[in-house]
């Protein structure tokens, strides 16, 4: 059987059918690319999370466990 979750990325609601979400996908979901370019830089910030961890940040590599109407908020910085 799936989860079915609903999250928020920066403000939009997203549907999210894993127990556990990374990084890379946080960031897909916002901006609907990732790019590995070592130029573009990503800040993820959670909220409303689990208890074991109810809010944090989120590095490359990162998993959390997902929680109904946890909050993700992305932004993305160009290195110059």
């Amino acid at each position: 059987m799936k989860d079915n979750f609903i999250i928020i990325v920066n403000g939009r609601e997203k549907e999210w059918n894993d127990k556990t979400i990374s990084f890379e996908q946080v960031v897909i979901l916002a901006f609907g690319t990732y790019q590995n370019n070592g130029r573009t830089a990503y800040t993820v910030t959670y909220t409303r999370g689990n208890n074991d961890k109810p809010q944090g940040s989120m590095v490359a590599g990162d998993t959390v466990k997902v929680k109904q109407k946890m909050i993700f908020n992305v932004t993305a910085t160009d290195k110059s």
